[in-house]
């Protein structure tokens, strides 16, 4: 069986075909040019830098490209890098497709468009389950093919329903044990709450921000998709309901210095900010001890403020979990 990117140790060369995920040409400390690389397969990602470039192997190796890497494995800084001796372009006819080297969420598409359905169906108010049902009609091949982000979590195909699904069985457990939750709210608001990156992201494959979400970013693109559905549907726009899920989605960050334009001001808007949270960080850190040796740390997460995590000698529980990535 051919090896795949994350299967080879520190120290090993490789001689593979990989995608370039990201590609950034950039300056080093003496001002000379260099690309700063992200390369990912099936199994994961590894970043690498290619030194003494120019503008030409930017162009040549861009992202999205598929190229043959032949380099070593090795850690700089406790994270995994490859040291680059080679790249080459791989042509169409060489038989590779891009959807080998994209990474899949762990739940089946259908199954979890299913559970998520059945989330829906429990809304009861007929405004949030109205347009909740209108926009995932709407966006809906997108948002179950989509990831939740470019690289800090759930960033893998089908990875933003996973999110989305995940939370929603989080938000039921809270509903369940706090009984002055309106569940009907809190659910709309996990549903909705990132779909915006629909259109804030390029879709799976060598994920980039789109010109919107640079510009706008997806918790002010759902808002305004909320708004289209209620005036296409007819619906009061300065309606109490309207506002109230409006707000979830624009607060649902959590803090200004994290992008939200408000701070959450309804108790199902703070339990939605803190659900994405800790669905975020739960993946973020499994992700990373699936991928760390027994009996050793995780190398630092950057979505962690750079802490790292130690994987246990025994942690049956872990081991029995499904592979994220």
């Amino acid at each position: 069986m051919l090896k795949r990117l994350l299967d080879y140790n520190d120290g090993e060369e490789m001689d593979i075909v990989v995608l370039i995920k990201n590609s950034q040409l950039r300056n080093n400390k003496k001002n000379n040019l260099y690309l700063a690389m992200q390369f990912g397969d099936g199994s994961g990602e590894i970043r690498g830098n290619y030194w003494d470039a120019n503008n030409q192997d930017a162009a040549t190796f861009s992202t999205g490209t598929i190229v043959e890497l032949n380099g070593k494995r090795e850690e700089y800084q406790g994270r995994p890098q490859i040291r680059i001796y080679s790249l080459r372009v791989v042509g169409p006819q060489e038989g590779y497709e891009l959807d080998q080297f994209i990474k899949s969420a762990p739940e089946p598409i259908n199954e979890m468009e299913q559970e998520i359905n059945n989330f829906v169906a429990q809304i009861q108010n007929k405004t949030w389950k109205t347009i909740v049902e209108y926009l995932l009609k709407k966006w809906g091949k997108r948002f179950y093919d989509y990831p939740a982000g470019k690289s800090n979590h759930h960033a893998v195909r089908g990875g933003l329903a996973f999110h989305t699904l995940s939370m929603l069985k989080d938000a039921k457990g809270l509903a369940d044990n706090y009984e002055q939750v309106n569940r009907s709210l809190l659910y709309a608001g996990c549903i909705l709450h990132d779909m915006g990156k629909v259109l804030e992201l390029t879709g799976p494959a060598a994920t980039q921000y789109t010109a919107e979400g640079n510009l706008v970013g997806h918790l002010v693109l759902i808002d305004e998709q909320i708004m289209l559905a209620a005036n296409e549907l007819n619906f009061d726009l300065e309606s109490e309901d309207l506002l109230l899920l409006r707000h979830m989605v624009l607060s649902h960050h959590g803090k200004f210095e994290y992008g939200s334009p408000k701070l959450p001001a309804l108790l199902e808007a703070e339990l939605l900010h803190r659900i994405d949270d800790l669905d975020a960080a739960v993946y973020a850190v499994t992700n990373a001890l699936q991928h760390t040796p027994k009996g050793q740390f995780t190398e630092p997460l950057l979505s962690q403020d750079g802490k790292r995590y130690y994987h246990p000698k025994h942690d049956p529980a872990l081991e029995k979990a499904r592979h994220l990535e």
